[in-house]
């Protein structure tokens, strides 16, 4: 077995989010998997398998620190990038088709440019009363900043609070602690003629409970941007920025086809390739 370290979502050296992925997996088992991902601490570690679906390039099964993901973004581009660069060859030129526990997802694959298309939301609406307080609360923002507080759950149970402008967005102060399974996003405009169209960022409980920042988060901003191109905010296309809180400089980059598909991709990046790992 052999371990890549990937930074997804990246502007620059170790500037987005880091993934692990090992490859040849096929001999761990999930208990095995989970304590490799608890060790190394990233947000996520996938382990590529053989694929079992007829159109499918790939198997991956993704695990982050509490348990076992059907399917996110950051760790799909950086699995479909690993999977490139040790060799693999997609049955269509450029369409990489990744099996995992949501099914099959294409990823575009364009240089060290990657684009997942985003999964139909689950759950849409405005919050209840009840549950924007929660939501405004958690995310340590005031309520005369929010324009709007909406589901935008495509698997994790994002809530998605839109503010007023960027700077709300950066100035939010989250919660140190908040229930199990809480995720919340938050999205804001920057003024025009910037590098970035929107500010983003996201937070969500760990196994114990505390409220962690994502560095840069794939299936939020998948959500977010069929939010903002559903609402009118952005058309075609839009980059959002994410990170800086936590020391990253992530760079989204988001696009809306004719057929109405919503494909999010950035910038992919090998930091470190094939470590041996004996000891499993």
């Amino acid at each position: 077995m052999k371990l890549d370290v990937i930074d997804v979502f990246a502007s620059g050296p170790l500037s987005g989010n880091p993934l692990a992925v090992v490859h040849g997996a096929d001999a761990l088992d999930a208990a095995r998997m989970l304590a490799l991902t608890r060790w190394l601490g990233f947000s996520e570690t996938t382990f590529l398998l053989p694929p079992t679906e007829p159109d499918a390039d790939y198997r991956v099964r993704i695990f982050y620190p509490a348990g076992e993901m059907p399917c996110a973004g950051h760790p799909t581009l950086g699995t479909a990038h690993a999977w490139l660069q040790a060799g693999g060859v997609p049955r269509q030129a450029g369409l990489v088709i990744q099996e995992c526990g949501a099914g099959l997802v294409p990823v575009r694959a364009a240089g060290s440019r990657l684009a997942f298309q985003s999964p139909p939301l689950l759950r849409t609406g405005a919050l209840s009363p009840r549950e924007q307080a929660e939501a405004i609360r958690y995310a340590g923002v005031a309520e005369g900043q929010v324009v709007a507080a909406v589901h935008a759950d495509n698997g994790p149970g994002w809530v998605l609070l839109h503010l007023r402008s960027a700077a709300d967005v950066l100035a939010a102060q989250p919660a140190a602690r908040a229930p199990a399974a809480t995720n919340v996003g938050l999205l804001g405009a920057h003024p025009e003629g910037g590098a970035a169209a929107f500010e983003v960022r996201a937070f969500f409980t760990d196994p114990v409970g505390r409220l962690v920042e994502d560095p840069v988060t794939g299936s939020f901003n998948a959500s977010a941007a069929q939010y903002v191109f559903g609402a009118g905010l952005a058309a075609g296309g839009y980059i959002a920025a994410q990170g800086q809180k936590v020391g990253a400089s992530g760079q989204v980059y988001a696009a809306q086809e004719q057929d109405g598909s919503v494909w999010i991709g950035g910038e992919v990046r090998t930091v470190a390739r094939g470590a041996d790992l004996p000891g499993l």
